[in-house]
């Protein structure tokens, strides 16, 4: 899901990254895709299809509520030496806040925000969290030339691994966007997180898509990407995303 510059005050998505500007007061957008993993080890393959979904909405001058989730997912484990598995139900969903704390000047000065993510027990079947998670991230927003813009964010969190154990890890993603007209983006993003699971190493993904504004309140996007490091991330995955602001 992605986020980008219009030339109005209210930024549409859908993002995977964080970014730093919060919607216009009174404004709602929901923002929704569906994305498709793969992931291997020897001959055993995992595919996994989900369909995340972020509900923003305005509600001062400075500040955003967000509900934010994965939703329906579904997930199909072939292995040569057992019965293939077939997987569904719903990942755990987050409520959020997000604070608009420095405008961005022109080309000098980025705008700052801060998100902050809950994550309540929730969920269904295999998908479930036990506990409470979440995260928080400082994120920027800077149009540091024309048609260029770098939006890059550092957090720390407490998740819960596959074994259900609870483990803390620092954060770090960014995204280059570039746009050749106000109405179609291109962007790279990459994102780390250490550790990736209790006692784990770094993961590392990057993806490259581009994004088209259709009229002033609806985008389309879409995304390919990959793991550079890590055991968790897929390699690959594609995503196609659609959001619209009310």
């Amino acid at each position: 899901m992605r986020t980008l510059p219009t030339t109005s005050s209210i930024p549409i998505g859908p993002g995977s990254r964080m970014e730093a500007r919060r919607l216009a007061r009174g404004h709602f957008q929901f923002e929704t895709a569906i994305q498709r993993e793969y992931r291997s080890n020897g001959d055993e393959r995992e595919h996994t299809t989900f369909i995340p979904r972020l509900l923003r909405y305005g509600f001062s001058k400075n500040w955003e509520f967000r509900v934010e989730g994965n939703t329906f997912t579904r997930q199909r484990q072939h292995d040569p030496a057992l019965v293939d598995t077939d997987s569904s139900g719903f990942a755990p969903s987050s409520i959020g806040l997000k604070y608009n704390i420095v405008k961005a000047v022109g080309s000098t000065q980025p705008s700052i925000g801060a998100i902050v993510r809950v994550f309540p027990p929730s969920g269904s079947s295999a998908f479930r969290n036990s506990r409470a998670t979440g995260d928080f991230r400082l994120a920027a927003d800077w149009n540091f030339v024309d048609k260029w813009s770098l939006n890059p964010n550092v957090g720390v969190a407490v998740y819960e691994d596959d074994t259900k154990r609870s483990y803390a890890a620092g954060l770090f993603a960014a995204t280059l966007n570039y746009n050749p007209s106000k109405i179609l983006n291109f962007f790279v993003d990459t994102e780390l997180q250490y550790a990736e699971e209790k006692n784990g190493r770094a993961s590392l993904i990057f993806d490259v898509g581009a994004a088209y504004i259709i009229g002033h309140d609806i985008q389309i996007d879409l995304s390919v990407g990959t793991g550079a490091a890590g055991t968790k991330p897929p390699h690959p995955f594609l995503a196609a995303g659609f959001s619209k602001r009310f």
